[in-house]
């Protein structure tokens, strides 16, 4: 094969793999050779796509930037832009510059042509860039809406649960074949896109869809045609959710068990009426990209070694405090997964249970047949565990339940809403419990917020304005704000020769990340620890802010100090710890 002879020729496949590489180009006759490479490790697509041009005579473009006209786009079939993934690029003389990722692929340019009528000049570009702009000017689900695929293709939805609809019109419009894809494709779109909910809002000129990634809510381009779908995409996604088609006026919550390319996926549906119609959001919990593992939590070595140290303890009540969406499950689960063993009992209660851990025993609450926290709580005790996790602590009976487990010697794990680790003692007293038994009890509290991490593939060092950089910041000259040691020796160690030479890193964007200079998150923390001080100070029902103080004079480090070290060691932004974190007081 020319195409591994050139790789070897390069040094860009190591000669001893070239059969390797042939055998697997054998075994998928129905995919491109050069993308089985890339899928199966040979090469990097990066290294490969200027053999790949050089090999076929095609010039290799970069479509990050591009910016296509009206009268090209329209000039494209759409059932080839979606079918074949050919992008046009521009058109000038009779002459249709199309982008592929296959060059292999040497019919669909020939039908291309045939169907246009021009002449077709195919250029080489990566394949997602290819996708992306594709989405970006037709819109998730084009292809749908725009020729409701004469060719019936197999759904890349897989159901795991049976799902029932009765005759109604509205349940036959949500079964019809081209508004199961169409749904399915909004699916398949945000499962690979990473995202971590989809929000479907309808508004007065039509329907909006987002896709929340790491973090942040992004638009997607849709065609203006989709708003003729709306009740047929709601109705379709209740019936898949075993939900009541009929009810619109009162809110609905469901679940969808599916797999995508293989990966399981549970979907937690939650439907409420608004103005314009009913709003849609539906929160992705990807369990084959799901790795619990204290050790990639984002946890700095100081807090990584404090926090196992606690959670090794034979009893009492670790907490994990932070908004919704901060990760605190991510961190219960893996710490968990750290202290799990043959001869150890785990059992939880949580509602939902999110994630199915093996070797630990799971119960989920039902509260319209009185399974509460507090009631699943009491018959857990008498299950003999060793080490038991509360979902949440809500109310006053789950808090008093969670108290008499650790007083009976159990380790108990849970978390609460609040914005910082030393609220965490004031919010179980304002619960009603008595101080000496949360100061006894309370081992120790972990708030934690999530940040963007810079895109490894774009990140650059750039040396900062140090006046524009907040004032906590320990870069900024004059007196720190920060207590914290370590965060000063990170200075030390970054700085070198002086202040002349800070420097800080940034995404520049690029393809991997959209342009957005991010991929993927991670966590920032705020590790309180109980002591002797601090227990007296609960039992005088000080407030938060003293407690918090006391915790700083014992070597705290709190969200925000946590945030800055790890923009000194290029793992984020300052922009992305101020968006998460608020100024420390000092």
């Amino acid at each position: 094969m020319p195409l591994l002879d050139a790789l070897v020729g390069r040094n860009l496949l190591p000669a001893a793999d070239r059969g390797r590489a042939a055998d697997a180009i054998k075994a998928a006759p129905d995919f491109p050779p050069h993308q089985v490479l890339v899928d199966k490790g040979f090469v990097k697509e990066e290294a490969l796509l200027p053999v790949l041009a050089d090999e076929f005579g095609l010039e290799l473009v970069d479509l990050s930037h591009a910016t296509i006209a009206p009268d090209v786009l329209s000039a494209m079939p759409l059932r080839l832009v979606h079918r074949k993934n050919l992008m046009p690029v521009s058109r000038h003389n009779g002459t249709l510059v199309v982008a592929t990722g296959d060059p292999f692929d040497a019919y669909a340019l020939d039908e291309l042509q045939t169907l246009t009528g021009l002449h077709v000049m195919p250029v080489l570009a990566p394949p997602r860039e290819i996708a992306r702009l594709i989405k970006a000017h037709f819109g998730v689900g084009g292809d749908t809406i725009s020729a409701l695929m004469a060719e019936k293709e197999d759904d890349e939805v897989e159901l795991l649960e049976n799902i029932e609809a009765d005759d109604s019109e509205l349940a036959k419009q949500a079964q019809e074949a081209s508004v199961v894809r169409l749904v399915n494709q909004i699916l398949v779109e945000a499962a690979n896109e990473r995202a971590s909910d989809i929000h479907i809002e309808p508004e007065e000129k039509g329907l909006r869809i987002r896709y929340r990634i790491d973090g942040l809510l992004q638009h997607q381009n849709l065609p203006p045609e989709i708003n003729r779908f709306q009740l047929a995409i709601i109705s379709r996604l209740k019936i898949m959710a075993r939900l009541n088609i009929a009810e619109k006026r009162l809110p609905q919550d469901g679940r969808i068990k599916m797999k995508v390319a293989g990966r399981e996926i549970d979907v937690r549906v939650s439907i409420i009426p608004m103005v314009h119609g009913e709003g849609v959001v539906m929160r992705l919990l990807d369990k084959g990209r799901m790795a619990f593992n204290l050790k990639n939590c984002g946890m700095l070595p100081d807090i990584y070694g404090t926090f196992k140290q606690l959670i090794d303890r034979p009893h009492g009540i670790v907490l994990v405090t932070g908004p919704t969406g901060s990760g605190k499950s991510t961190t219960l689960y893996s710490a968990l997964n750290e202290i799990k063993d043959e001869t150890t009992k785990i059992i939880t209660v949580e509602d939902p249970v999110e994630y199915q851990q093996p070797e630990i025993s799971q119960i989920q609450t039902h509260a319209k047949i009185g399974l509460t926290f507090g009631h699943a709580l009491r018959s857990i005790l008498r299950h003999d565990p060793d080490v038991i996790l509360v979902g949440e602590i809500r109310d006053l009976e789950t808090a008093e339940m969670a108290i008499q487990a650790s007083l009976t010697g159990h380790m108990v794990f849970s978390t609460l809403h609040t914005n910082d680790a030393p609220s965490a003692f004031t919010r179980m007293i304002d619960m009603g419990v008595e101080p000496f038994l949360v100061s006894s009890t309370v081992e120790g509290v972990m708030a934690q917020r999530l940040v963007r991490t810079i895109c490894p593939e774009c990140k650059t060092a750039f040396a900062p304005d140090l006046n524009e950089l907040p004032l906590d910041f320990p870069l900024r000259r004059g007196p720190m704000t920060a207590p914290d040691v370590a965060i000063q020796q990170a200075v030390v160690d970054m700085l070198g020769g002086g202040p002349g030479e800070a420097k800080l890193w940034k995404g520049t964007g690029c393809r991997s990340c959209r342009q957005g200079g991010y991929r993927g998150r991670t966590g920032i923390h705020e590790l309180m620890v109980n002591n002797d001080v601090i227990k007296d100070l609960i039992v005088q029902r000080v407030n938060a802010g003293v407690i918090r103080l006391e915790a700083l004079k014992a070597g705290m480090i709190t969200l925000r100090q946590d945030g800055w070290r790890k923009v000194l060691n290029g793992t984020t932004t300052v922009d992305e710890v101020g968006r998460v974190t608020a100024g420390d007081i000092s």
